[in-house]
């Protein structure tokens, strides 16, 4: 069965707060088999006009547990507590 992927782009606007959601964002990732490939770290855009901030990528069992995982109430908890804390762009997305 093809992994899932859940992709981010973060900008943190006030990284005390951030902090909380990373506590919670943990939580959820565990109750949900994530595996955390990426989480910060230092980056450098190879091509196009993509400028991310911070990135996170986690690998899930599958495409649906990726899925479960962003809109579980474990994750809810996490999302609640990071708002005014940062920008998200997030993706889910089939790998192999």
């Amino acid at each position: 069965m093809p992994s899932g992927y859940v992709i981010i782009n973060v900008t943190v606007t006030n990284a005390a707060q951030y902090d909380e959601y990373k506590k919670w964002s943990s939580l959820a990732m565990q109750a949900h088999g994530a595996e955390v490939c990426v989480r910060g770290g230092p980056l450098e855009v190879i091509e196009g006009d993509w400028f991310p901030d911070r990135m996170v990528v986690l690998k899930f069992p599958s495409y649906g547990a990726a899925i479960a995982f962003a809109s579980s109430p474990e994750y809810e908890r996490a999302r609640q507590s990071r708002q005014g804390a940062a920008i998200m762009r997030m993706v889910a997305v089939e790998g192999l």
